[in-house]
């Protein structure tokens, strides 16, 4: 088999899986800025936020399984799962690595959200954040598309959408909370 189709199965799978991530960390913060008036939430817009984690999950095992088989930089399974242990670029997919992990822990629990504490499901699921960062990093570090004046825009364009989302995330759960002082006891 042509080894160019597992570098580029590795480059689209990074891609997409990056894309997914960031469509589920927008979607996300989407729900949770929502207006009060515009609850109940509609039920397909949590199922999109689940099912956009979830194929971010499938895309970068399709990322790990396509570096694992293209012989051009020889990855063993030690340099996709142990940090610092790849020889290529150790930093860069080093932080892919540690991502890997965040991104499964934030879906396992999230999975398992019904049967954890909510503190504690909250707690992991804040590690979006970080997991988000980190694979910009990545990306910008160990992707073969770096240089890439499309790529270098989008990610600033999705860094701005997040910053918004994020910043207006605290604006709202600021007046929720100066909301719940002005109450009465």
């Amino acid at each position: 088999m042509n080894n160019n189709l597992w570098w580029y199965t590795a480059r689209a799978g990074g891609l997409v899986g990056a894309a997914l991530l960031a469509a589920s960390v927008i979607v996300g913060l989407a729900l949770t800025t929502a207006p009060r008036r515009a609850r109940p939430r509609p039920a397909w817009r949590l199922d999109l936020h689940r099912f956009l984690g979830g194929m971010a999950v499938i895309f970068v095992a399709v990322h790990m399984s396509g570096t694992l088989l293209d012989h051009d930089v020889a990855f063993g399974l030690t340099d996709l799962l142990v940090p610092l242990a790849s020889r290529w670029s150790p930093i860069a997919v080093s932080l892919g690595v540690v991502s890997f992990y965040l991104l499964v822990a934030v879906e396992l629990t999230s999975l398992a959200r019904d049967r954890l504490p909510a503190r504690l499901w909250r707690l992991i699921h804040w590690l979006s954040f970080p997991l988000f960062a980190l694979v910009e990093v990545h990306l910008l570090l160990a992707g073969s598309d770096r240089h890439s004046p499309w790529l270098l825009l989008t990610v600033a364009a999705v860094d701005v959408v997040v910053a918004v989302l994020i910043v207006r995330r605290g604006l709202v759960s600021e007046a929720r909370y100066e909301r719940r002082l002005d109450r009465p006891a």
